[in-house]
């Protein structure tokens, strides 16, 4: 159990069955009436952010996720296998559990998997991959003040914006986070 009054940011609670992240928090003391904590938690199983206040003191109980590392093998129409790095155990996530990260997945590469219980959350990505990029267009000197970018499409499918002199076959730094490009790898 933990009390509200000790929130941290990044703290996975259980509230209501479902397990949430604090995200943000506040402790309140109005002039009059008691003091509460008003906190934004984002759900882990459906990633919805919800703004939740409680009352100075409440407990709650405290969700242990615990995070393995594994390894991306390959998909199958709408799944996705994976396999522990340490008991060599194969399971497999759908598109739906994994839309955003799709989008940086590549076969045989590390990730962490975050389970509570047995059930698995979700994957969480390096903060940067490097991907090839696949289609762009030739940049055009010219007509430009500064920061000129185009759209370049990666191996994964992904459309990432980037500067001009950027080509096909180059290897990209992508942050994961944003989805944005970050320099050549």
């Amino acid at each position: 159990m933990i009390s509200v009054n000790d929130f941290k940011t990044g703290l996975t609670i259980e509230v209501d069955g479902d397990i949430f992240t604090v995200l943000e928090f506040q402790h309140v003391k109005p002039g009059k009436g008691a003091a509460f904590v008003r906190s934004k938690l984002k759900n882990l199983r459906n990633g919805n952010t919800v703004e939740k206040t409680f009352r100075a003191g409440e407990t709650l109980s405290r969700a242990m996720i615990e995070n393995r590392e594994v390894q991306y093998l390959y998909s199958a129409g709408d799944e996705y296998t994976f396999m522990d790095n340490e008991t060599y155990d194969q399971f497999t996530l759908t598109r739906e559990q994994l839309e955003w990260e799709l989008n940086f997945l590549k076969e045989n590469m590390n990730v962490n998997i975050s389970s509570y219980q047995g059930e698995i959350l979700g994957i969480q990505l390096p903060n940067s991959v490097e991907l090839k990029v696949i289609e762009t267009e030739p940049g055009v000197k010219g007509n430009t003040a500064q920061g000129a970018t185009k759209s370049a499409k990666v191996e994964t499918g992904l459309n990432v914006q980037v500067p001009l002199f950027i080509n096909e076959e180059d290897v990209l730094l992508i942050d994961t986070r944003e989805g944005k490009y970050i320099s050549r790898a």
